[in-house]
């Protein structure tokens, strides 16, 4: 049942989302651009395998992540993917190793990084993902904000973006527009899930 489940890229991007915060079937359909009907479908399959839970606010539906281990089995399962399912290898492959020129940062490296205070993160989610938390200390540079605001990154310094997790374009697409711009900049690997599981530091903004 849980193989049947994650066997869909689809899936591992509802995953990924899910496990930053609790959403609509409705915020899931626009942020991963299906359907509501495909989305629930999905959904369906993920509660099916006991790897989502839904719960009641008033008139409204939310879906959220079973166990917060399911994070770590998410990224123990990507790894996986690569090697044993053509599509997932098929999007890392073109939206993430395409696009890096530098080696991915590991997430015990940028917090040694962070805490020397030589790097600058931006987490480039939607603004309202990064009020919902974040790494201590990052910039919010949303990907469709990031061409215009690149005078707010420092030149000369170090640059490490960040997204949701591994099958989130986010961080692969800020890359580029960077490099265009002429800054250097690694992402993380990985996402701020796996980040906050780990027990990295961690905000919340109002």
């Amino acid at each position: 049942m849980i193989g049947r489940a994650l066997s869909s890229a689809k899936r591992l991007e509802l995953l990924d989302l899910l496990c930053q915060r609790k959403r609509t079937v409705e915020s899931l359909a626009r942020l991963t651009g299906m359907g509501v009907t495909n989305t629930s479908q999905h959904l369906q399959t993920l509660k099916a395998a006991r790897l989502v839970q839904v719960e009641k606010e008033g008139t409204r539906s939310y879906y959220r992540v079973a166990d917060p281990t399911t994070v770590l089995r998410l990224y123990d399962l990507q790894r996986l993917g690569h090697a044993r399912l053509a599509e997932a290898d098929r999007l890392v492959r073109d939206y993430f190793e395409g696009r890096d020129r530098l080696e991915p940062v590991g997430c015990a490296d940028l917090l040694a990084r962070v805490r020397r205070k030589d790097v600058v993160v931006i987490d480039v989610r939607p603004v309202e993902e990064y009020r919902t938390g974040h790494i201590r200390g990052a910039l919010s540079l949303p990907l469709d904000e990031l061409a215009r605001r690149l005078a707010e990154i420092p030149r000369g310094a170090e640059v490490v973006a960040y997204c949701r997790g591994p099958f989130c374009v986010l961080a692969p697409q800020a890359l580029q527009i960077l490099e265009e711009a002429g800054i250097s900049a690694r992402r993380l690997d990985g996402g701020f899930p796996e980040w906050q599981v780990a027990g990295y530091p961690v905000e919340v903004s109002a």
